[in-house]
C-alpha cells in the first residue's frame, strides 16, 4: 500500500481511502469551543489524524452503555466499541467533572498522534463536536498491568510475561527520552497507564501530562510536579528536576 498515513501506516486494513471517508463525514460546527480545537488540531500539522463523527462513536459504543466500559481515569471513563468494519476500539471520552481539561487533551492528541513505536498506545483519532472531547485508540484486550500486578492469585503474570513487560515498557521509554523526533517525559508511568496487547506486550498509554524535552537539553525544571507519588523518581517529586536518565524508575513488578 502508497500511504503515508501516521495513524494507519502499518495496517494493511486502513489507509488513506479510510481517513478521507472519516474527514469527509465529519462536518464543520459553529460551536466556538469545538471549532477551536478542530482549528487547533489543523495548526499543530494533525491533517492525517481522523476525526470522528460523534455518531459513529454511539454506535460503536452502543451509546457509551455501562456494559462497554473498561475503566476510569482523570480524563473520564474509558469504552469498548466496536467500527461497522469490525475493528475493535477504546473510546476514551472526557467527563464533565474530569480534573484534565482541553489543556491535557490537545497534550496527548499532538504528542502520541506524532509517535509510532510497538510500546506505545496507537492513537486512531479523535472527536471534537456536540462538546465532546474524545480520543479513539487501538484496543488492548488484556486491559492494564495494575489489573494483574494487585490480582491476589498472582497466577496469570509468570517471570517469563514479568520481564518481557519490564523489557517492553523500557524500549518504550527509551523511544520516548532518546529515538523519537520528539523528546518527551511521560510524568505519569505507573501499572494503570501500562496496557497489554493480546500477546503481553506492554503498551504505554495517558500522555495528557506528558511535556516535550528540548533536544539539546540533559534535564528540565518544573515549577509544579504533576504525577502519581510513589511512582516518580525522587529527584523530580522533591525538586521538579527531570533528566533524560534519572537515578531512580519505578518498574514495581
Amino acid at each position: 500500500m502508497n500511504c503515508s498515513c501516521t495513524a494507519y501506516a502499518h495496517d494493511s486494513d486502513l489507509g488513506c481511502k479510510r481517513r478521507t471517508i472519516l474527514h469527509e463525514e465529519t462536518p464543520g460546527t459553529s460551536d466556538s469551543v469545538d471549532s477551536s480545537l478542530q482549528n487547533a488540531i489543523r495548526r499543530a500539522n494533525l491533517e492525517e489524524l481522523p476525526l470522528f463523527k460523534f455518531e459513529i462513536l454511539v454506535d460503536a459504543t452502543d451509546r457509551f452503555s455501562n456494559a462497554n466500559k473498561l475503566g476510569k481515569g482523570g480524563f473520564g471513563y474509558v469504552y469498548k466499541g466496536e467500527l461497522a468494519n469490525g475493528r475493535k476500539i477504546a473510546v476514551k471520552r472526557l467527563s464533565e467533572a474530569s480534573g484534565q481539561g482541553i489543556h491535557e487533551f490537545m497534550n496527548e492528541v499532538v504528542l502520541i498522534s506524532k509517535l509510532q513505536h510497538r510500546n506505545l498506545v496507537r492513537l486512531l483519532g479523535c472527536c471534537v463536536e456536540n462538546n465532546e472531547k474524545i480520543l479513539v485508540y487501538e484496543y488492548m484486550p488484556n486491559k492494564s498491568l495494575d489489573f494483574f500486578l494487585f490480582d491476589q492469585s498472582q497466577d496469570i503474570l509468570d517471570w517469563g510475561k514479568r520481564s518481557n513487560i519490564i523489557a517492553g515498557i523500557c524500549r518504550g521509554l527509551l523511544y520516548l527520552h532518546r529515538d523519537s523526533r520528539l523528546k518527551i517525559i511521560h510524568r505519569d508511568l505507573k501499572p494503570s497507564n501500562i496496557l497489554l496487547d493480546t500477546d503481553w506486550n506492554p503498551k504505554i498509554s495517558d500522555f495528557g501530562m506528558a511535556r516535550i524535552f528540548g533536544s539539546n537539553r540533559d534535564h528540565i525544571s518544573t515549577v509544579r510536579v504533576v504525577g502519581t507519588f510513589g511512582y516518580m523518581a525522587p529527584e523530580y517529586a522533591i525538586e521538579g528536576d527531570f533528566q533524560k536518565n534519572p537515578t531512580f524508575l519505578a518498574l514495581e513488578f
